[in-house]
């Protein structure tokens, strides 16, 4: 399966930032440009957009719409969007401006039958976000911890039509520290659902850890502070992933 590296586009109060463990009070601005951030990553040879409104995730609603659009706007790649997205006239709006995929976090522990019913009406388009913390889930824009495991939840949308589970780490977000394979990898295993890691890709190393056979059922992972920082080099990241890079 080809991997495919998902640069993030974090956005707070219209611009781009970079939360440390899902702090807003930790953000950095890196971008007060959406619309150029997206357009850049375009240039630089990535296929895809991940973007969450952070606000939204807090509040319940979108809240970065306008930044949202002017992404869409800039970037002919594919997008797939997060935060505050709770009910299907949220995703059906969204799906009708151009979005790619609709991520459900919060509502997909609050009312799994949502997502069932949004997989139905748009077959493709819906991914679920799981956000966990010490191994449980976690929802409100990580605000609030659930009792509820990472795999019991995703194991409910075994049969929903669920085009990926995006699974991040918020103990190691936008720390650096490299990306938790041994839950990410568990996860993967558990379910037939396509997984993007995220939360804490630190370096090439983690691009290349992606190569590895036991990350076969990985369809990529997200990459935020890495990339803004320089960190990462895109160039050298793509490489690697179309295997012209040295392993």
């Amino acid at each position: 399966m080809h991997k495919i590296l998902f640069p993030a586009i974090d956005l707070k109060d219209g611009q781009c930032v970079r939360l440390k463990l899902g702090d807003m009070e930790q953000a950095t601005v890196y971008n007060p440009d959406p619309g150029s951030q997206a357009k850049a990553f375009e240039d630089q040879g990535f296929e895809w957009l991940h973007v969450v409104d952070l606000n939204g995730a807090f509040a319940g609603e979108s809240v970065n719409g306008a930044a949202v659009e002017a992404i869409l706007k800039a970037t002919k790649n594919p997008v797939q969007l997060g935060g505050g997205i709770r009910n299907l006239e949220h995703i059906e709006t969204w799906l009708s401006k151009g979005l790619a995929r609709v991520i459900l976090g919060t509502v997909a522990v609050r009312d799994p039958a949502l997502v069932f019913e949004a997989c139905k009406r748009f077959p493709g388009h819906i991914a679920v976000g799981i956000d966990a913390k010490g191994g449980k889930v976690a929802v409100d824009g990580w605000a609030e911890a659930s009792e509820l495991g990472v795999i019991e939840l995703a194991r409910k949308f075994e049969d929903a039509g669920v085009a990926a589970i995006i699974y991040t780490d918020i103990d190691r977000d936008g720390v650096l520290t490299g990306i938790n394979w041994e839950s990410t990898i568990a996860l993967a295993e558990a379910v037939s659902i396509p997984v993007i890691a995220s939360g804490g890709l630190a370096s090439i190393d983690d691009v290349r850890r992606m190569l590895e056979p036991d990350c076969a059922k990985l369809e990529g992972a997200i990459s935020g502070r890495a990339l803004y920082d320089g960190r990462l080099d895109p160039a050298e990241a793509l490489a690697v992933l179309k295997g012209e890079g040295s392993c």
